[in-house]
């Protein structure tokens, strides 16, 4: 019996017609994934998307002057995942967007087929990593990032991940109570940092826009020399 799988559907957001008119041509060739709608802005797209696309692919500066973060926020909430592109890198707004619940931040020069990959991962749920995300977290100084020890780091994520505190501390070597203290000291740096963490969605939030991902397969002393896979 053959199964048959829908194509995600796409939708951009972008002020470039001739990139709209390149996307809507490139699209057409790729199986598995359909363009639903274009849009120079947030609004038009809002007004004119037939549904909730599966992603939404947003220019990060539109011409009508619009915040990226508030564009991100806007999508979000209506449950449309987004990623972010941009000509030239943006530190802090890569940050920003991240932080304001996009699933990933890349600059136009990647090629289609990366672009497509990117797109596949946001749809899965998950952070699409790129170079130019991995550089806007590596440079971000602002002091409501708490500066993490490897080994709390390394409790963070994996507790983040789903993990249940007895697998963690299986994980990174240690007694559960050992990393219960870890969980504590994590929330407790986040709080003081302005950025209250209670809860385990709080923590995932956490790991999700500090880019903590970054180190989700290493453990104990040697968490900081990890990195994740990377959109080319």
């Amino acid at each position: 019996m053959l199964s048959i799988v829908s194509a995600l559907s796409v939708s951009v957001v972008d002020d470039d017609r001739m990139l709209l008119d390149g996307m809507t041509a490139w699209l057409g060739s790729v199986p598995d994934l359909r363009l639903l709608c274009t849009a120079a802005t947030v609004d038009q797209l809002l007004d004119t998307e037939p549904g909730p696309a599966d992603v939404v692919v947003l220019d990060l500066l539109l011409a009508d002057g619009s915040a990226p973060v508030d564009n991100v926020r806007r999508l979000v909430a209506t449950g449309r995942p987004v990623l972010v592109v941009s000509v030239v890198p943006h530190v802090v707004h890569g940050v920003d967007v991240i932080r304001a619940g996009a699933s990933g931040y890349l600059t136009k020069d990647h090629d289609l087929p990366s672009l497509a990959e990117a797109i596949r991962t946001v749809a899965r749920g998950e952070v699409a990593h790129s170079p130019e995300l991995a550089f806007a977290w590596s440079c971000d100084e602002r002091p409501d990032r708490p500066k993490l020890a490897p080994k709390e780091r390394a409790v963070l994520v994996a507790y983040a991940s789903g993990m249940t505190l007895t697998a963690v501390a299986r994980k990174v070597g240690i007694q559960p109570t050992t990393a219960r203290q870890y969980l504590d000291r994590v929330k407790a740096k986040y709080g003081d940092a302005g950025r209250p963490t209670y809860t385990k969605l709080d923590l995932a939030d956490r790991v999700r826009e500090d880019g903590l991902h970054r180190y989700s397969s290493a453990s104990g002393d040697d968490a900081g020399q990890s990195s994740s896979t990377l959109v080319p």
